[in-house]
């Protein structure tokens, strides 16, 4: 017993030690260059710097006259907007097809299982957005980021719903209640924990999107926070010290969604819900 006990702590402390490599030391080796000088950061190693140049991030900010504060306010608002269509839309669309059964919402699922394996097409879908008259917008941009994430989304709401007894449902028809005012009164809070999960995880993706903001949404009309870093790197120079400040400045937010959100996540919202 106590040889097995030691073995199992062993494990522990290898897979910790692992986790450390692999998540720590790249943020800390990123955050120690951000505070380099470009000759110190250009070394690329773990040497502590002689002086911390903390104007390293006042410099990023006042880049491109001021590109990254209104790099920020781009990636929010296609953050938020994603976000709130993604809860709106899949939320119903997971109830839906939980709760409804037949042929043609089996059909449905399988378009949505399809959505999930199928890579978009980026030609395509520009050209759609041109016909439209949304490419290199805000909104074509969140409508991009919504189809995308969808099909996944939706998964989550599906699966979610099935957990949530169906007797408070027909409670609720009993009172009088609509099919409307049972969703948005009565189901949608119940589903509280998996719209945290969806916000996160959705949230983190979206705004540290880089793949499709350079693709849909090109320019310098509309940046984003992740094509920044493409002020601090060139063909000939690239100023590391400035590019991870970048980094670690873009990091922040998504770190602040995490920790506001993570204990929403294992919370039980449907305990006592049914009545005695």
């Amino acid at each position: 017993m106590i040889y097995r006990k030691s073995n199992i702590l062993l494990t522990e402390i290898i897979a910790v030690l692992f986790a450390i490599l692999i998540f720590v030391f790249p943020f800390y080796f990123i955050f120690l260059t951000s505070f380099k000088s470009r000759v110190e950061a250009g070394r690329m190693n773990l040497a502590l710097p002689t002086t911390l140049h903390f104007e390293n991030f006042t410099e990023v900010i006042s880049t491109n006259n001021f590109m990254l504060v209104r790099a920020f306010y781009n990636s929010l608002i296609i953050t938020a907007g994603s976000i709130v269509l993604l809860v709106v839309v899949c939320s119903m669309g997971g109830y839906v097809l939980q709760r409804i059964a037949g042929k043609f919402m089996m059909r449905i699922n399988y378009l949505i299982l399809v959505g999930l394996m199928i890579p978009p097409a980026i030609l395509p879908t520009i050209w759609v957005m041109k016909m439209l008259g949304i490419y290199r917008s805000l909104p074509g941009m969140i409508l991009v980021e919504v189809a995308l994430n969808i099909p996944f989304t939706t998964m989550l709401y599906r699966g979610y719903t099935a957990s949530i007894p169906r007797e408070i449902e027909e409670a609720a028809y009993i009172d009088g209640c609509n099919s409307i005012t049972l969703f948005v009164k009565i189901i949608f809070p119940l589903l509280s924990p998996v719209t945290a999960t969806v916000t996160i995880l959705s949230a983190v993706g979206i705004f540290n999107d880089f793949v499709n903001p350079l693709y849909f949404l090109p320019g310098i009309q509309y940046p984003t926070v992740q094509l920044t870093l493409y002020n601090f790197m060139g063909r000939f120079a690239s100023y590391w010290n400035l590019l991870f400040a970048d980094v670690v400045l873009i990091t922040i937010p998504p770190l602040l969604l995490f920790i506001f959100f993570s204990k929403k996540i294992v919370s039980g919202i449907t305990a006592g819900a049914i009545k005695g």
